[in-house]
């Protein structure tokens, strides 16, 4: 219901974001701690996740998704075409995401390190994306599986975003393809294991990815 989102976005946005946020960002304790996370793979994505979570556990699995035997059905997404241009969009607004949180390219080094940031996340987003389809492929009954591979662009990026600056572009291919891996799986046992009916894969690709950053 409309307004049951629009309440959960103002407390989410007004009161939870902003207290975990101020804990690293505004010189809170984990800032204190020396946790480290560049543009927010735990501040932001883990955020959500668990957002995503307590939502899912409240309302409970789609009608039809489990049968009273414990059978789980596949529910396919209803246009495929659209969920991968909205993965692209993502894609390409990942550059900002990232590459903004160096906060000024106003000299050679700024702008050297925003290009290695930009190198970084669009190479995490292509292993990815190709480690979840070929895990896809390996554990699906050699079916590729489109999904899988959007999560898995998206899990490259969540993964990369805790430090997109320290990696050369050889680990952060590695640490996006562990993410594409770890998200193939991670869908699973929640959908097959747990019977957590995540429509869209977010717990997996923003929380798992998430903790994995």
């Amino acid at each position: 219901k409309l307004l049951a989102f629009l309440l959960f976005a103002v407390v989410m946005t007004g009161f939870i974001y902003p207290v975990q946020g101020f804990w690293k960002w505004g010189g809170g304790a984990l800032e204190a701690a020396g946790f480290l996370d560049f543009a927010g793979s735990g501040v932001v994505h883990m955020c959500g996740a668990a957002a995503a979570l307590a939502g899912v556990l409240l309302l409970g699995a789609r009608k039809g998704k489990y049968g009273g035997d414990g059978t789980v059905y596949a529910i396919p997404g209803a246009n495929m075409p659209l969920a991968t241009l909205g993965t692209f969009i993502l894609w390409f607004g990942w550059f900002g995401f990232n590459g903004g949180s160096q906060l000024q390219m106003t000299n050679v080094e700024n702008a050297n390190a925003v290009a290695l940031i930009f190198v970084n996340t669009n190479t995490a987003a292509a292993a990815g994306a190709i480690a979840a389809l070929l895990a896809s492929l390996a554990f699906g009954g050699r079916k590729a599986d489109l999904t899988m591979a959007l999560n898995g662009a998206l899990a490259g990026l969540v993964s990369i975003t805790a430090e997109p600056l320290t990696p050369m572009p050889g680990e952060a291919l590695i640490i996006g393809a562990i993410g594409g891996v770890l998200v193939y799986f991670s869908i699973l046992v929640l959908d097959k294991v747990l019977k957590i009916d995540d429509p869209v894969g977010a717990i997996s690709v923003h929380g798992t990815c998430g903790i994995w950053g």
